[in-house]
């Protein structure tokens, strides 16, 4: 599974990933001479960073924290590469000088600890080694301003009890607007909904691997909906409300992808 991001310091690194989901500051925070983080508020306090791919959001504190950097490259327990969602002046200057590849503009989001990690800090890219990747379709319904959301029943593979929008799998030699059309007719029995927007894709990660999640926004002159056998209800609710209901991961941010494009009424 390969992320693109935006590579800040030369340099190749493999190694397995540690994941902080906090901001690290590395004075005070890691220790200099064995690569340990020392902070004991971190979510990772008493693990080694030395020789792994460190993962976290962002650095934070002074810019000494850079020579902490510095010093953990001439002590032999640096990280073999660091990734962040947001790299600042303090950890880039700090891995520039010690030859550490850096890449920023990463998910963290989709890293767990312990995870195979190649980082290519030439052209931001980042493999995660043996991490299955399912694509998937999921679209928003709209009508009168308001999107529909459906809740998973039991006989579902995944995600039982859940709210999502309409969704399936994408197969083989299978366009995702296709997909897309096909799950509306299937699982809601509104007939040619008309296609408003395509959004760009969206991961999420669970235990069995990373969801590529393709979004679209149809516009439907009905409401009246026909449940299958993978939904035992339904809801139409304006948009600003999703996150009132216990979801499949990361759909406030797929609904993200489609309803600024969509004209719909954020009420």
């Amino acid at each position: 599974m390969i992320l693109k991001g935006r590579g800040l310091s030369k340099g190749k690194g493999e190694a397995e990933v540690i994941v902080s989901r906090e901001s690290v500051s590395f004075l005070g925070g890691v220790d200099p001479k064995t690569g340990k983080i020392i902070d004991e508020n971190s979510d990772i306090f008493g693990e080694s960073i030395g020789g792994k791919v460190f993962a976290f959001p962002e650095g934070k504190g002074s810019t000494v924290g850079s020579y902490v950097i510095y010093g953990l490259a001439l002590n032999g327990c640096a990280p073999a590469a660091i990734l962040n969602e947001k790299s600042e002046v303090v950890v880039a200057t700090g891995v520039i000088i010690s030859g550490i590849p850096l890449v920023d503009e990463v998910d963290i989001g989709l890293l767990r600890t312990g995870d195979r990690v190649e980082v290519n800090g030439e052209d931001g890219k980042v493999d995660i080694k043996d991490l299955e990747e399912t694509h998937v379709v999921t679209s928003f319904i709209a009508n009168e301003g308001e999107i529909l959301i459906l809740k998973r029943s039991e006989l579902v593979g995944a995600y039982q009890g859940l709210w999502a929008g309409v969704s399936g799998y994408l197969e083989e030699n299978e366009t995702p607007l296709k997909r897309a059309v096909k799950e509306i007719e299937e699982e809601t029995g509104l007939e040619n909904p008309r296609l408003v927007v395509e959004g760009e894709p969206v991961m999420s990660r669970d235990d069995t691997g990373i969801w590529v999640i393709h979004p679209y926004m149809f516009h439907s002159d009905s409401r009246e909906v026909t449940l299958d056998w993978e939904h035992t209800d339904h809801r139409w609710i304006s948009p600003s409300s999703v996150d009132e209901f216990d979801t499949v991961p990361r759909l406030s941010r797929t609904l993200e992808s489609v309803v600024r494009g969509s004209a719909i009424e954020n009420r």
